[in-house]
């Protein structure tokens, strides 16, 4: 899995902690200042800066209900999703929101005409001095540099708004966050064996899968037949990269040498965001990319592919400052989600996101792409960050955004993350764990109660398809240069959600591990506890991700991740809908509620643990756990689940 790294400390956004000063309360808060970056100044009160307010959305207190109503196959408004006006129209902000905003700002002297109000309606933003910023906020800014990369930012600790108005906002810029200093690939973990010769293996050979996972170890796996007759063109596989790049030349490696059925040349559908291109030349393959469409096409050819390629190359290589990620893709394939009506920003975060034009040589110079997408039916992600990287006010919305996306039927799996309990070694700290180095830290979006989750299996040596899959645990070195388990456990920032809570209920009443825990984000790290109790379990399923095969750069290469499980298990998902098509029926939309009603449609997995922050991390177990959720596809199985739905 890919990983976006920051070196932000943890940052609440809670009503906890919000103390009053006035009538005024902390909305949101960072506690320390990671030793990368130095505190130099205040900042000069003279100095101007964009304030942007990010208005609550109506009806999110329904969000769930109305999720739940089109996702649960139990209610009778199954498979009946909306259209992107309808999820407009319902969460835009109200105007009791909007005025309670903008008559705050008027009465504490920001003249209205300053004031913009974003085309989606999501934001107020206006031009103000620090000293204005600080006097209004209640705050202090302060000068920040990167010791390492000389980068220059303004933040403050934390902030106040008045207790009236807080239930009005999500997070207000310039806030609290240190920006992100490299998301290109140097930030991330690339694991991978020496080249190995392609002569070494038997494409069609079922007996060495616990060596080398070729497509037709996955097919036997998961009892996957080989597709087959008329597709339709509507429903293309999405896959999202963002830093890395797949080479033509890679792919035709490996058709001939594993697919041969897949014609030379076949390649994704480019759909490409604000000044992203591919393929690259052979030598500059990335092996994340290589590696999703490698597992992918033997799993849905003859169905299409769509490359949702994010930002052009500054951006995505690190070479500009950012600290957030996956905005610039929902703006694409959602327009309610930005506009770029008022200083080039409405639903981004310029300082967290992104900006276009971009200025800096061989930028993109196009306007903010939105809108410009349908979303395809399913779109893997095999990217993704820590909780403790950005704000909680900042995921909650994006959050969100993946909802809306389920309401109108689309299918979103993420990777969980090749770490384990912890995060990746460096972020946030040098074992990637929270507190003193013995928290455990939960991934993002992973634990978006929104998006179906994907955890990684294997097959141990020595073992067959007949035998079955363990989670993976690679120790350093044995294979990979790093360490490798199945990314896993609870949310800091979300609770357990009605349709996981009892498989959940049931992992800590029969299974229950080992280690002292806290119960909700206010409690942080209390009595020692390492894994907040009443966050939201991931992952939700899991699929093979050790020792694939896979042609990178001209070379055949075993590579492992859950970014390997990502798109297997989204591939199966992507056949089924086509069956479905067939059948006249329509996309599946959010899967979780589903999958979790039909367990056994799944190959529970028993065996290994997800270590981490000095520990074993949890343990599999029979049903749900949080190593590899509820377990592999099962093709027939779910087939059969999912025909027999509306």
């Amino acid at each position: 899995m890919k990983f976006f790294s920051t070196i932000c400390s943890l940052t609440l956004a809670v009503s906890a902690l919000a103390l009053p000063t006035s009538d005024h309360v902390i909305h949101e808060k960072r506690y320390g200042t990671p030793s990368r970056w130095e505190k130099i100044s205040r900042v000069n009160g003279t100095e101007h800066v964009l304030v942007r307010i990010g208005l609550t959305q109506n009806n999110l207190d329904r969000a769930y209900e109305y999720l739940m109503s089109v996702s649960d196959s139990v209610s009778p408004n199954y498979g009946k999703f909306w259209t992107p006006e309808e999820v407009h129209s319902t969460f835009a902000p109200s105007n009791e929101t909007v005025n309670a905003v903008r008559n705050w700002l008027v009465e504490s002297g920001v003249d209205e005409s300053r004031l913009v109000h974003t085309k989606n309606q999501g934001w107020i933003v206006f031009d103000a001095t620090t000293k204005e910023a600080e006097n209004l906020l209640h705050t202090k800014y302060y000068h920040y540099t990167d010791r390492i990369s000389g980068f220059k930012t303004l933040a403050a600790e934390e902030y106040r708004v008045p207790q009236k108005i807080q239930q009005h906002i999500d997070f207000i810029k310039p806030g609290v966050l240190l920006p992100l200093t490299s998301k290109g690939p140097s930030a991330k973990h690339t694991k991978k064996y020496k080249p190995l010769k392609q002569t070494s293996v038997n494409a069609t050979s079922l007996t060495t899968c616990d060596e080398v996972i070729t497509p037709a170890c996955v097919a036997a796996l998961y009892k996957i037949p080989h597709a087959s007759g008329n597709v339709s063109a509507s429903n293309s596989l999405g896959i999202f990269e963002e830093g890395d790049y797949y080479a033509q030349e890679d792919l035709d490696l490996f058709f001939r040498n594993f697919t041969p059925y897949i014609p030379k040349g076949t390649h994704p559908k480019p759909a490409f965001i604000d000044g992203a291109s591919a393929p690259v030349s052979v030598a500059d393959a990335g092996a994340e990319s290589d590696l999703d469409f490698q597992l992918a096409y033997p799993i849905v050819y003859p169905q299409t592919i769509t490359l949702y390629q994010t930002d052009d190359y500054d951006y995505a290589s690190g070479e500009v400052e950012t600290d957030g990620f996956f905005n610039t893709f929902l703006d694409a394939v959602d327009g309610s989600y930005c506009t770029y009506c008022a200083y080039g920003e409405c639903g981004d975060s310029p300082t967290l996101d992104p900006t276009y034009p971009d200025n800096s040589t061989g930028g993109y110079k196009g306007q903010l792409m939105c809108g410009v997408y349908k979303p395809t039916n399913v779109i893997s992600v095999s990217y993704g960050g820590q909780e403790a990287d950005l704000p909680a006010y900042y995921q909650q919305r994006q959050c969100n955004e993946f909802l809306k996306l389920g309401l109108q039927g689309i299918s979103i799996l993420f990777a969980s993350g090749d770490d384990g309990v912890a995060g990746p070694p460096g972020d946030d700290s040098t074992n990637g764990c929270l507190g003193n180095g013995t928290i455990f830290s939960p991934a993002f979006p992973n634990s978006c109660p929104w998006v179906t989750n994907v955890g990684a299996t294997k097959l141990y040596p020595g073992k067959t398809i007949a035998d079955g899959e363990s989670a993976v645990v690679d120790p350093a070195g044995h294979p990979y240069s790093v360490a490798f388990s199945s990314g896993g456990g609870f949310s800091n920032i979300y609770t357990i959600p009605d349709y996981q809570a009892e498989a959940v209920a049931e992992y800590f009443k029969k299974h229950n591990p080992p280690y002292p825990y806290y119960e909700g984000n206010a409690s942080f790290g209390k009595n020692g506890g390492v894994y907040n109790r009443l966050g939201r379990g991931y992952p939700d399923v899991a699929a093979n991700g050790d020792n694939i095969a896979e042609y990178n750069a001209g070379e055949f290469i075993l590579e492992g991740g859950t970014s390997a499980s990502t798109p297997i298990f989204s591939s199966v998902i992507n056949r089924i809908i086509e069956k479905r098509i067939a059948a006249g029926k329509g996309p599946l939309g959010f899967l979780n509620p589903v999958l979790y009603r039909n367990a056994w449609a799944l190959n529970d997995i028993t065996n290994g643990s997800n270590p981490g922050c000095g520990t074993e991390g949890f343990y599999t177990a029979p049903g749900w756990d949080p190593v590899t959720g509820l377990g592999t596809p099962n093709f027939p199985k779910l087939l059969d689940v999912f025909l027999n739905l509306p």
